[in-house]
């Protein structure tokens, strides 16, 4: 071999293989479609940014390819690659909320991609583009059109179960999607003494979706008519026929109506099938409004929702009327359980019970607020079934209640009510896999094919006497003086905490008990 043979031998590697190849399928993207950088961590190495950007065509290239008349954008961006769709969307010539409609349905994932880099390299930190927060491998097509828009990737919570937990007779696992170190072990032992004393009743008191519009008139005399028209056999007929008429499932049963100065409230109220219902009965107010219109011309509907219903603020309405479903769940729990599982005694637990979950709260001039934790077990459930946790506000609003039973009051007597969990099995977040997972594993996924709303009323069920678990365990906690040993054993992260600082974990032989 000639010593320039060896020359040009010795000078050409695999590297140089692998740019010419992309130079090449670059300057050809016809013939070879590129295939979007990828790694571990859902970003490319410095070393292939400075590749890629070397091989970038110029931007008067890439928005020929783009607005080429003769295919559709999803071909034309095929044909860049991701580098070449970000300078175009820099540029303005691509919207980036958009991109999962450019891109098509199957392509998805490389929207998802597109956009963090976006993002990211126009931001001040410079992160999200390789961070650790995830985008890979997920079904973004539930999500379109209907759960978030701009998307750029998941966040995973760490989901534990509870229980089982015997409810109407029959036993369910409890799923919490929670970062709250005891809160699973909490309620698992609240489950146990429930068990032991045989179980959780429910009452479904109440099932009624809200929505409660603004209306303005000329006057308070005119508004007062029209007040009058709606509480008259007449009224009510007109307007729940224009309700009842935009769904087989919305069905009206009450309307409230209230007036300050010349603004006229209506609260609608109305079944809603297993849906949680507030997209049902907007579309049903709606109706109902254009009806009466008919007859109050003068009328002028301010918002259809006039803060009269009231959603995800905390509101007395709900708490005397009730929204979604209002569950009350008991249960009696034998004293020597309350001794053995929960360390406490009959005596202590419902003296401490009225001393902070009522006079405590009644201090404070809490409205709904007269239990130990509702919102957490709630919240905890309404994050691993795809309900919408913004409303735990008014969802966890919980009264409850301890005495004595038994000959000689040696049992317990414990009972949540919950006027207003607001909980669906169709519609929302239960349109993501991992929700409807989560779901079917209770038996409630989807509409009930029989009876419409048991599904989503047995999850409310479920909720209520979770709750129910939860407080009786926080508070025998605090009973006894456990509730710092176990929280300092089992909610402390030591990921973040210098090893100087971390100390010897108190309460072991607590943690082992619970």
């Amino acid at each position: 071999m000639s010593s320039i043979a060896q020359q040009h031998t010795s000078a050409f590697s695999i590297r140089d293989l692998a740019l010419k190849l992309k130079q090449v399928r670059l300057a050809h993207p016809e013939q070879s479609l590129p295939s979007p950088p990828s790694s571990d961590s859902g970003s490319s190495s410095p070393k292939q940014d400075t590749e890629e950007s070397y091989f970038l065509r110029s931007l008067t290239e890439c928005l020929a390819i783009y607005e080429e008349p003769s295919r559709p954008r999803s071909e034309s961006l095929a044909l860049l690659s991701d580098e070449e769709v970000i300078m175009l969307a820099n540029n303005g010539n691509i919207a980036t909320y958009a991109l999962e409609k450019l891109f098509g349905m199957d392509q998805l994932e490389r929207a998802v991609r597109i956009r963090r880099a976006i993002i990211s390299r126009a931001s001040s930190t410079d992160t999200l583009e390789s961070s650790s927060i995830p985008y890979e491998n997920y079904d973004y097509s539930r999500v379109l059109g209907a759960c978030c828009e701009n998307v750029v990737g998941y966040i995973p919570i760490p989901l534990g179960v509870a229980g089982p937990l015997t409810v109407d007779g029959k036993q369910y696992p409890i799923p919490m999607a929670t970062a709250e170190g005891t809160l699973v072990a909490s309620t698992s032992r609240g489950c146990k003494a429930l068990n032991a004393g045989g179980g959780v009743s429910t009452v479904l008191v109440g099932d009624a979706m809200t929505r409660g519009p603004a209306i303005d008139f000329p006057s308070a005399m005119q508004a007062g008519k029209a007040k009058a028209w709606i509480d008259s056999d007449e009224g009510h007929k007109v307007l729940r026929e224009a309700f009842e008429s935009t769904s087989r499932f919305a069905k009206l049963k009450s309307l409230k109506t209230g007036i300050a100065g010349r603004t006229l409230y209506v609260r609608f109220a109305t079944t809603t099938g297993d849906a949680m219902g507030m997209n049902m009965i907007s579309k049903g107010t709606e109706k109902a409004l254009e009806a009466m219109q008919k007859r109050f011309p003068e009328m002028v509907v301010l918002a259809l929702s006039g803060n009269y219903c009231t959603d995800k603020k905390p509101a007395a309405i709900n708490w005397i009327e009730g929204r979604g479903k209002s569950v009350v769940a008991e249960a009696i729990i034998p004293g020597h359980v309350v001794k053995a599982v929960l360390k406490t005694t009959v005596r202590d637990l419902c003296n401490l019970n009225v001393k902070k979950n009522l006079m405590g709260s009644a201090m404070a001039g809490s409205i709904g607020g007269f239990n130990a934790h509702a919102a957490n077990i709630l919240t905890a459930i309404f994050l691993a079934t795809g309900q919408d946790p913004a409303q735990n506000v008014e969802s966890s609003m919980c009264m409850t209640l301890m005495e004595p039973t038994g000959l000689d009051g040696e049992d317990l007597l414990v009972s949540v009510t919950m006027p207003c969990i607001e909980v669906g099995t169709v519609g929302g977040g239960t349109v993501l896999a991992p929700q409807q997972g989560v779901l079917e594993m209770l038996g409630v996924r989807g509409a009930h094919p029989q009876q419409p709303g048991q599904n989503a009323q047995t999850l409310a069920r479920i909720i209520a006497s979770a709750v129910l678990a939860g407080e009786l365990s926080l508070l025998s906690a605090l009973a006894a003086g456990h509730l710092i040993k176990a929280h300092m054993a089992h909610n402390r992260s030591q990921v973040n905490t210098p090893a100087t600082s971390v100390p010897a974990t108190p309460g072991a032989g607590l943690a082992r008990r619970v």
